[in-house]
């Protein structure tokens, strides 16, 4: 049977076990611009690709502040995402009002997935087409989660998503052990590489990214362009100290190959004494 038969509705069941549409919404997430996460002991970092639709236009907003204790990247339909971090602020704001208290990172990303998995057993509901990266900081310390058009919801110490994040994941898994120890421009830096990676033949600039922090004693902030700029250059510097490295561990490996090697002007062996 065509596939096309089983993706008309989003209650449709295909004979080998899936929903189409659903799967339709993931894939709008793999095609938006791509966003990254990751955390240590005090800091969590979201970062975001931005994509202008053309030269004479700007690009959409993928960082979004929640509370003073939680932020999202999204990728995939920035209106959707728009809807959700509406509905993430006003779950906040209820829950401050009755329980004078910040609402704990873990119970709001279960109510965005439940929120999320309504829209796929409702036909008259499309499920939300966007990816959310959930940064946070309660009693427990710095969480990172991962909201799926499915209704699923996963904890990551590093994760990226949306498109050309398998180089930046690559990044991440090679990296992702040293991120518990990092101080919090460390962390940065390790953010901005994940996105370079992800861009692929473009340069890092501050027009095509954006970084924004939470950590501890420090609350949901995006940050500007003349502190992205400084660690834009930190990395630029970085990079260029270490080719003159390379280039120099290079040439003294020549110079040691080219060096003559002494001979031995004896004319054998000495003769052993008895």
């Amino acid at each position: 049977m065509f596939r096309n038969q089983y993706d008309t509705d989003v209650t449709t069941w295909s004979p080998a076990g899936r929903l189409h549409q659903v799967e339709y919404a993931m894939e709008a997430v793999k095609q938006g611009s791509a966003a990254i996460g990751l955390r240590s002991k005090t800091h969590v970092i979201l970062a975001s690709v931005n994509k202008a639709t053309s030269e004479l236009s700007s690009y959409q907003r993928k960082l979004f502040k929640v509370d003073d204790h939680i932020g999202i990247a999204m990728a995939g339909l920035t209106a959707d995402g728009r809807v959700l971090s509406r509905y993430m602020r006003s779950e906040c704001i209820n829950h401050k009002f009755i329980y004078e208290s910040p609402l704990p990172v873990g119970r709001l990303v279960v109510q965005v997935a439940d929120k999320a998995q309504v829209c796929t057993q409702r036909s008259w509901k499309r499920p939300y087409g966007v990816g959310l990266l959930v940064g946070g900081l309660d009693e427990t310390g710095p969480h990172l989660y991962q909201n799926c058009p499915s209704g699923n919801y996963y904890e990551y110490q590093a994760f990226a998503i949306g498109s050309r994040s398998q180089a930046a994941k690559t990044y991440l898994e090679r990296k992702f052990e040293t991120f518990m120890t990092c101080s919090r421009d460390e962390l940065i830096r390790h953010a901005l590489f994940a996105v370079k990676e992800s861009l692929q033949d473009e340069e890092l600039s501050i027009t095509n990214c954006s970084v924004a922090v939470l950590g501890i004693g420090e609350p949901f902030n995006i940050l500007d362009l003349k502190s992205l700029q400084g660690f834009i250059d930190s990395l630029e510097e970085k990079k260029e100290a270490e080719v003159e490295t390379v280039v120099a561990d290079s040439e003294q490996a020549g110079a040691d190959a080219e060096a003559p090697v002494a001979e031995d002007q004896g004319d054998g062996p000495a003769p052993m004494e008895t």
